[in-house]
């Protein structure tokens, strides 16, 4: 009998807590904030493309082309962790009409130029050593923690003031908050462009131009506050 009273008891309570908490007057509000800035550094995806009918010569002419190319990146000063091989390949190509085997090498490097002084010089040496295919190039911040954590207050700030706004017309104020959920997503620079022409067929002059557009980039961060009535 007395276990039974007690489980009375303690569901009761438990019950009584849950209304009490429901209870609670509350407000959920959200909350944006954005930060834009200028790019300070990019990452460049380049690839050497080569064919032919030998595999072995295939290999051999792709090697040197891409020994070539890291030759360029050392001589301009580029640090050794901000460039590195991403994928290699070999592969056989069967013409069934002409029934004959030719052989496709790729070798993509990814670079990361910290100073873009440097990307228009770069880019240009890249193709004449023999890279033939830009994949993609993506501006970005080297303080892009700094920035996110700037929009992250922004976004707080904001979801406040919201609900300041909506409870000034019932006269009551804003408590603290019951609960804050992060619903930012995760920050994905987007490339500039896929493809890459050959700067020789866009121009046979050979004044230095400038070619590069980093324009902005916006570092956004999303908030969701449940904020206690008073």
């Amino acid at each position: 009998m007395k276990r039974v009273i007690v489980f009375m008891t303690v569901l009761f309570m438990t019950v009584s807590y849950g209304q009490e908490i429901k209870q609670v007057p509350q407000i959920s509000v959200s909350g944006e904030g954005k930060v834009k800035v200028i790019p300070d550094e990019a990452t460049i995806s380049a690839t050497v493309e080569t064919r032919g009918n030998v595999a072995k010569d295939v290999k051999k002419q792709n090697d040197e082309q891409v020994e070539a190319v890291l030759k360029l990146i050392k001589k301009m000063n580029i640090a050794s962790a901000d460039f590195r091989t991403q994928r290699v390949a070999l592969n056989p190509i069967y013409d069934s009409e002409k029934k004959k085997t030719t052989y496709y090498a790729t070798q993509t490097i990814e670079i990361i130029v910290r100073d873009l002084n440097k990307y228009d010089e770069l880019m240009e040496g890249l193709v004449n050593q023999g890279i033939n295919r830009i994949d993609n190039v993506v501006f970005q911040s080297s303080k892009l923690a700094q920035y996110e954590s700037e929009a992250r207050k922004l976004a707080m700030k904001e979801a406040k003031h919201k609900a300041e706004d909506y409870v000034s017309v019932l006269g009551q104020k804003i408590g603290r908050a019951m609960t804050i959920s992060d619903n930012t997503q995760v920050y994905n620079p987007q490339p500039v462009y896929a493809r890459f022409k050959t700067m020789a067929m866009e121009s046979d002059s050979a004044a230095p131009r400038e070619t590069l557009a980093a324009g902005e980039i916006t570092i956004t961060a999303n908030v969701s506050v449940n904020f206690i009535l008073e």
